[in-house]
This record gives structure tokens, C-alpha cells and sequence, in this order.
């Protein structure tokens, strides 16, 4: 889970000088209160939600853990503590659960399709990312059954369309060699001529950027017959959504990274509900 800290930056955008309606009109009392999902999906959330709340006095129990299937009106978190504490964590409990449960259930329904037809390829998401969410969207990617990617600059190297501006293409991967002999070498192409090249000067991974399936079909074709095609990890990117993934999953290839996945999240709907009674 990320740290405290981490989370503590959302509460203080929320409430920079605390929360003035609940200190003008709430008196200091218990209560208790229930977090359930609006709608089926597998939530996610809940560990970086119960984090903020006990921090802040309150008694979080999870009712469902994250990367659990979820339907309407399931209870997703158990509360009790302080009225005030709790309203104060409450939106930025839901807008957390939300998003995270969004990118989730979506990346969860985008695997089943792609394993319904080929078990091989992988979901893979992408660093376009909300500033300051990559590491709660790419949490929800994996709980969704998706790949992370890399998390950022540092963890891998990808020579993209831009660098090949710069410094030509066996140029680029030469010097990536060179650079380091333990990390995999990955390179955006966007013909089956580059991409025989790439792989001739021992790249790893083949990212075959915004091509469509004639063309990917006969880079794999080129590939295959050069005795190059095994030894590489194939990945495609750009252009494939919801409609057109099941046909690219089809074709021999090993992951498809989608930015959408990160970038157009549909929130999943959450609600907080203060019950009758009193906590402890």
C-alpha cells in the first residue's frame, strides 16, 4: 500500500483548514457508518480507505476486500468513531474507492475478453496517468488482473517515436546495450521494416505503435520467417479500444497496453451512509 503520507495530501486539498460545516454544526459524538457499492464491479480502495480513516481515530473494518467482486448495495467497509472524523475522510474515501473500483472493474472486463480468445496475451496499462494517481491507478490495474507497465522513466527503457528523432534506430538500441546489460530493451516501431531491424539488433520487446491488423500481421510474418519472432515479446499500443481489442487479441502477439484504461476511467459508483445509533 502507499504510504500514509501519501494519502494525507488528499484529505488536505479537501480540507486545508478542516472541515467548517461539521465543526459549526456537528457536535463531538459517535456514530457509525457504511460504505456500499451502487453498482457490480470489483472494488478496490478499501486498504488505502481504512489507511485514512484510522488515522484519523476511526475504526475501519473491511466487509470486502480489494479485488472482490462487488453488487449493488454490498457493504464494502464497516465505520465507527467520531461523526466528525468520519465526514472529514468521507469524499476522499469514495473519490479513492471510485476510481480505483472504475479502473478495476474496466481492466477486469477488458482481460476476461482478451483470455476468452487468446490466454497468452496480456492487459497492459500505460503511464497516462492523472499527475499524483499513477501508483493508486496501476494498484487498480493489477487488482483488476491487468500489468502495470512501467511505473515511471526509471524502470525500464522504451525507445519511443521521439527519440528515434533524435538518434537513429540501431543507433538507439546500441547504446541502450551498452548502457545496461541487466535491463530489457523495448522499442516503439511503426512499420514491419523497423520492426525486423529492432529485433535484429537485439531489442527484447517490439512495441508495434498504431498499426493495424494487415500490418501486424505481416511484421509477425517477417518476424517468424527471420526465426527472430520466439525470442521477443510482442506489444501492441494505440488506437485499440473496447470494439476493436477481441480482433487484435487474436493475432500472435503477447500484451496490448491501452492508455484508456488510466486516462477515460468511468468512477464506480460508492456511497457513505451514517446509521442509527452509536459507535463506540
Amino acid at each position: 500500500m502507499v504510504p500514509i503520507e501519501y494519502l494525507l495530501r488528499f484529505i488536505e486539498e479537501d480540507s486545508p483548514f478542516g472541515d467548517v460545516t461539521s465543526d459549526a454544526v456537528i457536535p463531538q459524538r459517535p456514530c457509525r457508518a457504511v460504505i456500499r457499492a451502487e453498482q457490480e464491479g470489483v472494488i478496490a480502495g478499501i486498504a488505502e480507505a481504512c489507511a485514512l480513516f484510522m488515522h484519523f481515530g476511526i475504526r475501519a473494518e473491511p466487509i470486502k476486500q480489494d479485488g472482490d467482486i462487488v453488487i449493488t448495495e454490498d457493504i464494502v467497509l464497516s465505520l465507527a468513531g467520531n461523526a466528525k472524523g468520519i465526514l472529514l475522510v468521507e469524499r476522499t474515501a469514495l473519490n479513492i474507492i471510485g476510481r480505483m473500483s472504475g479502473i478495476a472493474t474496466q481492466t477486469r472486463v477488458l482481460v476476461n475478453m482478451v483470455s476468452s480468445v487468446n490466454s497468452r496475451c496480456r492487459i497492459a496499462s500505460t503511464r497516462k496517468t492523472s499527475p499524483g494517481l499513477r501508483a493508486l491507478d496501476k494498484k487498480a490495474v493489477q487488482l483488476g488482473g491487468g500489468d502495470p507497465h512501467r511505473m515511471s522513466l526509471s524502470d525500464g527503457i522504451l525507445i519511443k517515436d521521439n527519440h528515434l528523432m533524435l538518434i537513429p534506430l540501431t543507433e538507439a538500441i546500441r547504446a541502450a546495450r551498452a548502457h545496461s546489460v541487466y535491463r530489457k530493451v523495448e522499442v516503439e516501431v511503426e512499420t514491419p521494416e523497423d520492426a525486423l531491424i529492432a529485433a535484429q539488433e537485439g531489442a527484447d520487446i517490439i512495441l508495434l505503435d498504431n498499426m493495424g491488423p494487415e500490418w501486424i500481421q505481416e511484421t509477425l510474418t517477417g518476424l517468424k520467417q527471420a526465426g527472430l519472432r520466439d525470442r521477443l515479446t510482442i506489444e501492441l499500443s494505440g488506437g485499440i479500444d473496447e470494439t476493436t481489442l477481441p480482433g487484435y487479441a487474436t493475432l500472435d502477439v503477447d500484451v496490448i497496453s491501452m492508455g484508456a484504461l488510466t486516462h477515460s476511467v468511468k468512477n464506480f459508483s460508492v456511497t457513505l451512509e451514517i446509521l442509527p445509533g452509536t459507535g463506540e
